[in-house]
Formats: structure tokens, C-alpha cells, sequence
């Protein structure tokens, strides 16, 4: 069994297919999804999150906003490459005209990608995960299925993204924000339920999302692997690819704005991604530029069109495999050997000098206090919501997390829905407000 494009190509939207028409207009239904996510509070609220670096002071550094932005732009840069070259591949095919909607589909999911990752960066989701697996919150294993216990133990902020945007919270219409399914389905890079996740944890969608995925997957004819466990959406390999063009190229970026890493080590990195000849004409550019931020501007530009032409090539050359669902690993781990010797560097130096960065480590553990401080609380409300602390805690939560849900497992999600939504100075100031070591100002 393969998949084929002309299903997974699909304008249905999640909440509204009883609606569902063929109307043409000036935008797609793939670019209402782009501006549905442009203009929603979840995205805003990205400016306030943490990516690697802490939040910026007098240097701009990436936040999870200009990140999410970033990979849209590069993953449908990817998309309309990857569309041009298979083309020609489908001609004839009565629905080859629905390859250059992957362009909008890409880009859309590229924005939506990083939508339920809790404050603090990575460490955010392991500490919840660690909260019940290690922490106060083991004292609740018994109260909760297997697939339930480990949803929260291995919280993942993926399957929190498909939540945020499919889920009806308290209050809202059926289908969340009502996107198509072949957005939905491009955002979940693992496509299995957590039981399934295996030793890295991952998965992709929660147990309360389990019946929507399924459908999504049904609608589109997503090959199904084995019990909650399906093929990637071929399109997950773009977005994927444009999230590790942009994290690991701009990461080393940002640290030479910070000046962990020098401009010569910097120049020298990004450099190693081409040929001798392309290197003599890049250095030759450069002798009109005197400014090192703009230097390295340029290679990083040069280097993300370079692996943007990699992943391309890469996708189209694999493509049976992609659409039969045995293609391994991700587009980064087939490209070109120089190229990939670049990347393998770029994230050699920057695991070894980035992320264990005294303030990217401060951040982590004061992350990691403040979110399983908030853990404590506003699970300890919402088990016992007679107690006066409690009411005057709950008051807190906006009206669309449900804190009354009548099951306990709904109401834990309430309060990882809250938390997740959470920016990382809300986070803090919350922090502060419980310990009684600030007030509100009006």
C-alpha cells in the first residue's frame, strides 16, 4: 500500500466537513490556515518563549515567534522547490495541479509546529514529564490508564500542538481553530500514541486526540503501521527538514551575536558546507563586507539555500519510499556528504558550546523550578477545589481550560493546557505571586 497525493492534498477542515465545498477564491484554504495561525493568541504568545537563548536584552536573539517564522519561510521555499521537480514526475494526473498547494500547507504547519511547547524551551517538557514520572506527581499513577500515565510522563510538546489547535476547549466551536486535515497531519512528526513512543518518548498525539488523528489519518490514506501508529504525512519530512535547516544554522548565528563563538570559527563553520570554488567566490563576496554580523549573514543565508536544495533533491530521489512509508530517518540524515559533514559540525559545536551555556543552563533550572512550583499548586486546586486556596487559585485559570472536567485526567490536561500556555515572564510573575514574593500592579 502507498499513499498518493491527490488524498493527502485535502481542503476538508477538522469541525466543518459538513460545510466542506469547492468554493475558489483569492485565497486557498491552505492560506486562510497561514493567516488563521498569524492572528491567534497562541502564536502571539511566542514572542514570549523561550527558543535556546534566554529572552533578549541589548542582543536579539531568536525567540520561538522569529523562529516559527523563519522555518515558514524556509519550509516553503523547500515545498515549491520540491513541487517544481515532481511535476513533470505526475503530468497527465488529473489532480497534479494540487502539488503547488504544498507550498501554503508547509508553511502553515512550519508556523504551527511550535504552538503547544510550555515556557522555557525544551526543558519545559521534560520537566512535566519528570514532575509525574520522578516527582510530586508519581503520587497519582494508580488514578490513571497507561496510555494516560504516559501521556504525562512523556509530555510532548508536538502532540500538545495538535492538541492546541484541534481540541474544543470550554467555550469554542468543534475542531478548534477548524484547520484542513492536510495542515493538521503536517505537524506531527511522530504519528503514534504514547504507548507506542518506544525509548526516545516521542509521540504525537495524546489519548483525548487519539479518535481526531485517526480520522485525519483515515481521510487522507496514511499508511497504518501497526496499532495507533501510522506513516508520516509526506509532508512532515518538509516541515521537519526546515525546522532543523533553521534551529541548527541559526543557533550558531545567534552565538556569534553573543560572542560565544568567534567570527573566524563562525565564517570557517559555515564555509565547510561548500566547495573549494564556491569558498572563492563567497570569500571574494566578502571582501565588500567589513561588518562580521554581515558576514556571517550571508554564509548563513548561502547555507540554509544550500540545504533547502539538499532536502529537495533528497525528498524527490526517495519519494516511493516517503509515500510507502519505509523511508528512514529524516531528509538532513540523506543529504550529500560535504553538506552533511557541515551540518554534523554546526550541531557537534553547537551542543558542546550553546546549549550548556551558563545562562542557557540558568534558565533551565529556574524553568524547572518555576513550572513544577505552578505543577504542585494548580494540580493541588483542581483536586481539591473545596478548599479556599483553591477557588482563589482556579479564579486564575481562563474560562476555556475546563477545572471542573468531569474525569481527573481532563482535568490535569486543564492545567497543562494553562501551563503550556503559559509565556515564560506570565510563568515567572505567576511564580513570584504563589511564593508571596510579589504582588500584581494595576
Amino acid at each position: 500500500m502507498s499513499m498518493n497525493w491527490d488524498k493527502l492534498i485535502c481542503d476538508k477542515r477538522l469541525g466543518l466537513e459538513d460545510h466542506h465545498d469547492d468554493k475558489h477564491g483569492v485565497r486557498s484554504d491552505f492560506e486562510r490556515d497561514y493567516d488563521r495561525l498569524v492572528f491567534s493568541s497562541p502564536f502571539r504568545r511566542l514572542q514570549n518563549k523561550t527558543q535556546v537563548f534566554p529572552l533578549p536584552g541589548s542582543i536579539f536573539v531568536h525567540n520561538r515567534l522569529t523562529h516559527s517564522l523563519e522555518v515558514s519561510s524556509v519550509g516553503k521555499s523547500l515545498a515549491r522547490e520540491i513541487a517544481i521537480r515532481l511535476m513533470p514526475r505526475y503530468q497527465g494526473e488529473p489532480w497534479a495541479y494540487k502539488l503547488r498547494d504544498i507550498g501554503e500547507i508547509v508553511a502553515a504547519a512550519c508556523l504551527a509546529h511550535d504552538l503547544g511547547n510550555p515556557p522555557f524551551g525544551h526543558s519545559g517538557e521534560k520537566t512535566i514529564g519528570a514532575y509525574f514520572s520522578e516527582g510530586a506527581g508519581l503520587a497519582l499513577r494508580d488514578k490513571f490508564t497507561i496510555g494516560q500515565w504516559n501521556d504525562l510522563t512523556h509530555f510532548e510538546g508536538n502532540a500538545n500542538s495538535l492538541r492546541t489547535l484541534v481540541h474544543q476547549f470550554k467555550g469554542r466551536r468543534p475542531g478548534g481553530f477548524a484547520m484542513t486535515y492536510s495542515t493538521l497531519a503536517s505537524i506531527v512528526k511522530y504519528p503514534y500514541s504514547s504507548t507506542q513512543a518506544g525509548s526516545n518518548g516521542k509521540f504525537g498525539f495524546f489519548t483525548s486526540e487519539k479518535e481526531v488523528f485517526e480520522r485525519i489519518a483515515g481521510e487522507l490514506g496514511l499508511v497504518q503501521l501497526g496499532p495507533e501508529r501510522y506513516a508520516r504525512h509526506p509532508l512532515v519530512y518538509l516541515v521537519e527538514a526546515a525546522d532543523d535547516i533553521c534551529y541548527q544554522v541559526m543557533d550558531i548565528e545567534d552565538g556569534h551575536k553573543l560572542k560565544i563563538i568567534s567570527t573566524e570559527e563562525t565564517l570557517e563553520l559555515l564555509l565547510a558546507f561548500f566547495d573549494d570554488d564556491r569558498q572563492q567566490h563567497m570569500r571574494q563576496v566578502m571582501t565588500h563586507v567589513a561588518d562580521p554580523n554581515e558576514q556571517v549573514g550571508y554564509l548563513r543565508s548561502c547555507t540554509v539555500g544550500l540545504l533547502v536544495q539538499e532536502c529537495a533533491k533528497t525528498f524527490v530521489d526517495n519519494e516511493p519510499q516517503i509515500m510507502a512509508g519505509t523511508f528512514t530517518g529524516s531528509l538532513i540524515d540523506h543529504i550529500a556528504p560535504r553538506a552533511a559533514q557541515g551540518y554534523q559540525r554546526c550541531s557537534r559545536l553547537a551542543y558542546d558550546k550553546l546549549y550548556r551555556a551558563s545562562y542557557v543552563v540558568d534558565v533551565d533550572l529556574a524553568g524547572n523550578r518555576i513550572i513544577n512550583l505552578l505543577l504542585s499548586k494548580l494540580i493541588e486546586a483542581v483536586l481539591h477545589p473545596e478548599r479556599n486556596y483553591s477557588q482563589l487559585l482556579l479564579n486564575k485559570f481562563p474560562q476555556q481550560y475546563d477545572v471542573h472536567a468531569p474525569t481527573l485526567f481532563e482535568k490535569i490536561q486543564a492545567v497543562l493546557d494553562h501551563i503550556s500556555a503559559m509565556t515564560d515572564v506570565y510563568a515567572l510573575n505567576l511564580y513570584r505571586q504563589l511564593n508571596g514574593i510579589a504582588l500584581p500592579t494595576v
